[in-house]
């Protein structure tokens, strides 16, 4: 089987953009008739992605660093979206896009795993107790700001309230993250499982599966084909290109929302 085995990180997460672009192609252009399977396909990405982050955030040399480049992605993005939709308006699209924040929480978790491994290995218990009550944090960080909005929303003005909604996607939390909890839990347990090939991607198919069967309408069940690159995959680490990925997922997503919309603003 190890003839199969022909993809480095670098293509796998090349072949994630692909189909990122596919997809975001369908998001923004579907009111010009962009056809559904390029949003079919663009349902691998996500567990693609996490897959090659699991390794990334395992070989880093620098755990702090890399989630602070997350993080500080993630921000950036949000208040470039928030600009961006100010400044040009498209009431047909939304810009809710910002996979920076699932792979920063899913990276905590990972970081959360380790302390209490160590705190096992250490016979340590306030390790192992207090990686439990890390988990907590990104749960309910932004439960302030949902609380106040839930109680008093009626009493803020509709500028007022995207400001405190665009607040809470600033603050990394499961609530917010794209592609939920769910995500983040697939993310996780690639990294846990990193060494058994067959277990990750029975955790992706069981996933998928489960999303299929609750009966979601969309389509996200077909990341269970993700399978497919992921046991292809050879361990090695590629050329790497990080700072494409980082530049290229926000550039790509933008220059199509800013077409998209000026297309709709022509009238075509």
């Amino acid at each position: 089987m190890q003839k199969f085995k022909c993809l480095n990180a670098t293509v796998i997460k090349v072949i994630a953009i692909v189909l990122m672009f596919a997809d975001h192609v369908h998001q923004m252009f579907i009111g010009f008739g962009a056809p559904m399977w390029l949003t079919y396909i663009g349902r691998l990405v996500f567990p693609l992605f996490l897959f090659a982050s699991a390794d990334s955030f395992f070989y880093t040399r620098n755990r702090k660093k890399y989630l602070w480049r997350l993080l500080l992605a993630s921000w950036a993005m949000t208040i470039m979206s928030s600009i961006l939709q100010h400044v040009l308006p498209n009431a047909t699209v939304v810009l809710i896009n910002n996979a920076f924040t699932t792979f920063f929480i899913a990276g905590l978790y990972m970081l959360f795993w380790d302390r209490f491994l160590d705190g096992v290995k250490e016979l340590d218990a306030w390790k192992m107790v207090s990686s439990f009550l890390l988990c907590l944090v990104p749960v309910i960080s932004a439960l302030p700001v949902f609380f106040i909005l839930s109680r008093f929303a009626e009493r803020f003005s509709p500028a007022a309230l995207q400001v405190a909604a665009y607040v809470s996607m600033l603050i990394p939390n499961i609530l917010t993250a794209e592609g939920g909890a769910v995500l983040v839990a697939l993310g996780v347990s690639f990294y846990i499982l990193r060494r058994r090939r067959c277990a990750q991607i029975a955790v992706l198919l069981a996933t998928s599966a489960a999303i299929y069967i609750n009966g979601s309408d969309n389509m996200q069940w077909l990341m269970g084909l993700a399978a497919i690159p992921m046991s292809m995959y050879n361990g090695e680490k590629g050329r790497g290109m990080k700072w494409f990925f980082y530049i290229f997922y926000p550039a790509h997503i933008y220059a199509l929302y800013i077409a998209a919309t000026l297309l709709t603003k022509r009238g075509v």
